[in-house]
């Protein structure tokens, strides 16, 4: 998806739900084209693949959460999701003008509310499948150099037998499936708020903990002092469990396989992803991993 595409698909999206394109602004283009419109509504539509269902079930989640008066993103009130130009996309409100990352203590404070809601039966969120994932980016390793794709890929069946073997500490439940500080801003009056619904699911809940610790802990991302409030507000520290090393591995490689996918277009992301296995092929510093 270019921002050509991305662009034609937002003015077709608008047009369906009675919408103003003029003025948008491109937040972001990733994993979905993101804009802002002059009105305070978000577009997020979504890259070639994603499918109607995971649409529906994002703004279902989020429906689900504004009846629990849950801090989140709310979906707006029109129907959606809108399948256009063989993309998906959803309308979200503006939460804020600005994208400003709430601190961690307050990222731990709605993990933890999360984990403590039971998702009702209707929104049949699916269980957390997390090899699945990796192995629909498994064709890009095509991308990099053949003796690196072929040690990621060898390290992939390594993690998947040490990830059936995990005993997991936390009663498992609904989880947002991608809970990092870059997945909790700050509304106009300053209250933190839950976005990106998309990996919603259920399953093992040091999976919304672990990305925390990773960025602490490998990436030196947050401080100590954040972490330690981090893990005081939530009270559990995912570090501390034996099965750590290995979500947090699985962190790494689903990362890295990621941006394998920009690798040919962006010379800049192909340098990134040798540096990446080098770095997880001798357990080498994470700590210039750049983030993208």
């Amino acid at each position: 998806m270019t921002e050509e595409t991305a662009h034609r698909t937002l003015v077709a999206v608008c047009e369906r739900v009675g919408l103003d394109p003029a003025g948008a602004e491109l937040i972001r283009i990733g994993s979905n084209a993101v804009y802002r419109l002059a009105k305070p509504v978000i577009v997020r539509i979504g890259r070639d693949g994603e499918t109607v269902e995971n649409a529906r079930r994002q703004v279902a989640v989020a429906r689900w959460l504004a009846s629990e008066n849950y801090p989140a993103t709310r979906a707006l009130d029109v129907d959606q999701p809108v399948e256009l130009d063989g993309h998906v996309s959803t309308l979200w409100e503006s939460a804020s003008e600005r994208e400003e990352y709430a601190p961690l203590a307050q990222v731990a404070e709605l993990i933890r509310r999360l984990h403590e809601l039971e998702a009702p039966a209707s929104l049949a969120l699916p269980r957390i499948q997390p090899f699945a994932k990796l192995d629909e980016y498994l064709p890009d390793l095509e991308r990099v150099d053949g003796a690196d794709a072929a040690f990621m890929r060898e390290r992939i069946e390594q993690l998947r037998s040490r990830y059936e073997a995990l005993d997991f500490a936390l009663k498992p439940g609904v989880i947002h499936g991608d809970a990092n500080v870059g997945n909790v801003i700050l509304d106009r009056e300053g209250h933190p708020l839950l976005i990106d619904l998309d990996s919603f699911c259920t399953g093992p809940r040091e999976w919304d903990l672990v990305q925390t610790a990773l960025f602490f802990e490998r990436f030196a991302w947050h401080t100590e002092e954040e972490y330690r409030q981090f893990v005081e507000v939530y009270g559990f520290d995912v570090m501390t469990w034996p099965g750590y090393p290995v979500l947090a591995e699985y962190r790494e490689i689903s990362m890295t396989l990621w941006l394998c996918g920009k690798a040919v277009a962006d010379e800049g992301a192909a340098a990134e992803v040798r540096k990446r296995i080098e770095a997880i092929r001798t357990g080498g510093s994470r700590r210039d991993w750049a983030p993208f």
